[in-house]
């Protein structure tokens, strides 16, 4: 006697073409996507309050301006390279790291060039370092 089986039905859901559907957003969006770099960072340099110091007779100052160039004791650099920067202070300093030094930057200047120049003092082994700053405006009473 042969007995005839019931065929078996599944159970469940068969996620195969869920899958593919979420692998096909994926994708979609991971080409649609734009990434945006931020090269600029905005920030807004310190205001100091208190009594005006005077300077030091020998300073070494770098000033950077609003175009992110460089000049070492007045003297404009030729390029924004921190090796050129590096050579300036070299120069100027004559080997001395114990002047103090002050960097001035337009409000204005990226960040980035702030670092560099610190970085560059850094890197020489100057410690006394000092970020100029301009007192707040006076407000009007």
């Amino acid at each position: 006697m042969k007995f005839h089986r019931q065929p078996r039905t599944e159970n469940g859901i068969n996620l195969t073409p869920l899958i593919d559907v979420v692998f096909l957003l994926l994708i979609f969006f991971m080409v649609s996507t734009t990434f945006t770099r931020e090269t600029r960072l905005v920030v807004e340099l310190p205001e100091a309050e208190g009594q005006m110091t005077e300077a030091a007779p020998e300073t070494l100052e770098i000033v950077v301006a609003k175009d992110n160039s460089y000049s070492v004791n007045g003297r404009l650099l030729v390029n924004r390279e921190i090796d050129t920067l590096m050579d300036a202070l070299e120069e100027v300093s004559a080997g001395k790291r114990d002047i103090p030094l002050v960097i001035s930057a337009d409000s204005d200047t990226s960040h980035r060039a702030v670092v560099t120049a610190m970085d560059a003092a850094g890197r020489l082994g100057f410690t006394q370092l000092r970020i100029a700053t301009q007192e707040p405006a006076e407000e009007p009473q």
